[in-house]
This record gives structure tokens, C-alpha cells and sequence, in this order.
């Protein structure tokens, strides 16, 4: 059989790379160290809406997708190591936008958990979970180091894209300060700014200007004293819990408040701001959420008793007494912001999947499919919601790296799910196995270290 380097064929429409060769009807796939392909399997390529590929062969090389064909067409080495499909759907990994990391390095005042073992376990329950993808929202010293351990295969772990330490009102006590501040993070590394409440108009504005110099972008709350009028036009990239947005429509009622609500919507389209609206934790948070059936959460056994007992003592002293909001409150409250991120939606605003875990009762990677039923309810289809974790994190990361679909060239992150996640959403809790960076972690692996966590902590 003749070996090539370099070969275009119609159906494959891309160059085969230095490990493929072919002939008139085949092509052939030669072994390397780090060579995995998934055969006939059902492709989810997440790259347009509905598309699926049956009895495809998916090869990774390294840690990125290389050849994507039908499976009668490939003939693989003997020795390269085979996924079985059949019967399976592949998707991208999914991604948890308003996620948390632990500190690497915790304060002197911290819990006593924080220690390697918990970060190691946070890390590995997000990939459990088929969440390939964290932007960590709130940063550490030395937190950045996680990146190239996650990177170099010495902890499993999900790509990282990390938010430099908090721009709040105890952080932040001048413009100037300010300033200083978005240049150190830059400096410093830091994939984007984190915005917290307390921030003065003047200290919020020249963040934005010294942010959008110096090309990092910023996101998260909307201050008070900025509202979210002023902070889509400033510049901010996601706006996360739908923050600004309620407080905002909350002064308008009946008719004036659609028109209101028409109008925040068109101007967040226009500026391509992305949310991120983590509805699930804020039901919790305001008093909408089943707590009894919080409470008995089976995914709590994989973090710490004293996590589980901070979780139901907040719900004891900031809900069951001392509520701020009536349930009735709550529940409007609720249902203001599902209406609102279903108008989202139908508008083509720019939706990202995250939970804000490990907040209340969100425990890392299993708090998305907590969140998947939430945004059902705001009407949105299968295929928009698992695009909200997939395609347009690429779209949002894409002065990053290639990810978020399965074509040639992408970072092979992927999920192996075991039934057709665009009947149902919530298939893509049960899978065969999730790959990293064209790392692969079976079921099998995964179930055997949930239960190492499980017992640690019980």
C-alpha cells in the first residue's frame, strides 16, 4: 500500500496527517504511541444544528482529533487502541462556565479539607461528570499552576481557563487601584478578570477602559453603582447569574416591563455579551429550590461532611429562617428569570452552560445535569442546550485554542454517551468513558475512583 504524507480525498475534505495513507477505496491508519480511535460509533459533531454522522471511525492523535470518516472506509493498525461505539453517541466535552477551583496554597483561616487531596478529587469530579472544560471564576496564588499540571497528564483534570483573584469593593479602593490591578493580572497571566459587587461606577470604569487596552477580557456580577445598562456597554464579556438583569427589570411592572425586557434583550444581542445563568444555584439561593430533595442529593457523597453540613446550615439560617424573600416572592422571582432567559434564547443571545459550583448543593461536574432540567424549562432544545456547553465555549475560547466541536484540527475533548442526547438532554449523564486533551478515562476508571472518593469522605 503506498504511504503518503500529505492526501486529499472528496469525502474526507482535509489533509491526512503523517500517520494515514491510502488507496483508491481505504483509509489506512498506522499506530503510534498515542493513537485512539472510536469506531462505529454515532458522531454529534455540534458543528450544525441536528447533524449527525452514523457508523463513523473518530481518530485522535495525540491530543487532537485527526481523521473523522465513515468506518467502512478506515482500516486501523492492530495495535491501536479501540473504542467500541457501536450503539453510542460521541459529543463534545462539556464545559462549566462559572466553576470553581480550590486553592493550591489555601489560606492560613481555610477549612481544614482544603488540602492536594481535595483539589485532586474537585478536579477529577468534573471530569467524571464529562465536564472537559472549567473556567474558574475566582483565583488563587499559585492556582495557575494547576494548568500545567492538568496539561502535563500529572493530575486528570479538565482544561482550565482561570479568572485572576476578585475586583470587589474590599479589593478595589480607587480607580487607580483599579488600573493597577488589570495590569498585574495581565501580567501575571490570568485568562480573564473577575467581577464582584461593590465595585463604584468610577472604580468599574476604569477597569473596563484599562481591561479593554491592554486586551483581557472581564466578566461576572454587575455592581450596584454600575447596572447593567452600563456594563454591556463597557465592555463586559459574560454577565453570570444573570446578574443586572432583574434587579433592573424589578423596577417595572406589567406592560412597561415587556417593553423594558424587549429592549435589555435587543441591546445584549447586539453587543455580544454572553450569560452565563446558572439557574439552578440561584433558585437555591432565593428560595425556590426542593431543598428536601437537595438535602438527599446522591452526588453529595463525593465531597466532604463538612461541605454537606455548610450547605444545610446555610439553608437552616438563610431560608427556613430569616427567608428575605417569601415563597411566593421566591417562585415569581424564579420565574422572571426563566422567562427571561427564555426570551434570551429565541432572541439568539449568546448562552454559556455553567452552575457556579461548588456552591450550595452544586457539587462539581454532576451540578450540570442539575442545571440541564432548568434550561428545558426555558424552552430551549436539546441541541441549544449541549451547544451552550460545547460549540459556543469554542466560539468564546477561540483566540485560545480549537475546541468545542468534533472536526479535524480540534482538541479532543469528548463524551461517549450511551443514548441519543438530542432526544433526550439528560442522556449525557450516562456515558461509557470522557477524553481530555486525547486522554482517555473509561467507566470503568471513573466509577473506581468515585468510589475511592466516596469512601474517603464517608
Amino acid at each position: 500500500m503506498l504511504k503518503i504524507s500529505l492526501f486529499v480525498i472528496p469525502f474526507l475534505l482535509y489533509v491526512l496527517p503523517f500517520n494515514f495513507s491510502t488507496d483508491e477505496d481505504c483509509i489506512y491508519v498506522k499506530n503510534t504511541e498515542e493513537t485512539t480511535a472510536f469506531t462505529n460509533v454515532t458522531v454529534i459533531p455540534m458543528t450544525e444544528e441536528d447533524k449527525v454522522l452514523k457508523n463513523q471511525t473518530v481518530v485522535v492523535v495525540n491530543d487532537e482529533i485527526s481523521l473523522i470518516s465513515p468506518s467502512a472506509n478506515v482500516d486501523l493498525d492492530e495495535d491501536i487502541r479501540k473504542i467500541n461505539g457501536s450503539g453510542k453517541f460521541l459529543i463534545p466535552g462539556l464545559a462549566e462556565m462559572h466553576g470553581h477551583v480550590p486553592p493550591t496554597h489555601p489560606p492560613a483561616n481555610a477549612p481544614s479539607y482544603f488540602n492536594d487531596e481535595y483539589v485532586e478529587n474537585t478536579l477529577f469530579l468534573y471530569v467524571a461528570a464529562g465536564i472537559t472544560t472549567v473556567r474558574g471564576m475566582l483565583g488563587y496564588n499559585h492556582q495557575l499552576e494547576l494548568k500545567d499540571k492538568v496539561n502535563s497528564g500529572e493530575l486528570i483534570g479538565p482544561n482550565l481557563y482561570l479568572a485572576g483573584p476578585s475586583f470587589n469593593g474590599g479589593s478595589v479602593s480607587s480607580p487607580e487601584q483599579a488600573r493597577e490591578k488589570v495590569i498585574q493580572q495581565k501580567e501575571e497571566g490570568w485568562d480573564l478578570l473577575k467581577i464582584h459587587p461593590g465595585l463604584t461606577l468610577a472604580e468599574y470604569n476604569a477597569m473596563a477602559e484599562t481591561a479593554n487596552e491592554v486586551g483581557i477580557t472581564f466578566g461576572g456580577h454587575v455592581p450596584s453603582d454600575v447596572g447593567i445598562e452600563q456594563a454591556i456597554e463597557a465592555g463586559q464579556l459574560t454577565m453570570d447569574h444573570l446578574d443586572g438583569y432583574v434587579a433592573y427589570l424589578s423596577a417595572f411592572e406589567g406592560a412597561e416591563r415587556e417593553s423594558k425586557m424587549s429592549e435589555i434583550i435587543q441591546k445584549t444581542v447586539e453587543h455580544d455579551v454572553w450569560l452565563v445563568p446558572t439557574q439552578a444555584l440561584w433558585e437555591t439561593i432565593i428560595g425556590a429550590g426542593d431543598y428536601e430533595a437537595m438535602r438527599n442529593y446522591d452526588e453529595l457523597k463525593y465531597i466532604p461532611q463538612a461541605v454537606r453540613n455548610g450547605y444545610n446550615n446555610w439553608v437552616t439560617n438563610n431560608v427556613e429562617n430569616n427567608a428575605s424573600l417569601s415563597v411566593g416572592e421566591a417562585l415569581d422571582h424564579a420565574e422572571l428569570r426563566r422567562e427571561l432567559l427564555q426570551k434570551m434564547n429565541e432572541a439568539g443571545a449568546l448562552i454559556l452552560m455553567g452552575t457556579d459550583a461548588p456552591q450550595l448543593f452544586s457539587v462539581p461536574g454532576f451540578s450540570i445535569h442539575r442545571e440541564l432540567p432548568k434550561m428545558v424549562e426555558a424552552r430551549m432544545s436539546p441541541y441549544e442546550i449541549i451547544e451552550s456547553g460545547t460549540r459556543n465555549v469554542g466560539l468564546y475560547f477561540s483566540d485560545k485554542d480549537d475546541f468545542g466541536t468534533i472536526k479535524a484540527g480540534q482538541r479532543a475533548d469528548l463524551i461517549l454517551v450511551d443514548s441519543n442526547p438530542l432526544e433526550n438532554v439528560a442522556n449525557i449523564q450516562n456515558h461509557s468513558g470522557v477524553m481530555v486533551q486525547g486522554r482517555w478515562y473509561s467507566k470503568e476508571m471513573i466509577d473506581q475512583k468515585l468510589a475511592e472518593i466516596e469512601a474517603s469522605y464517608n
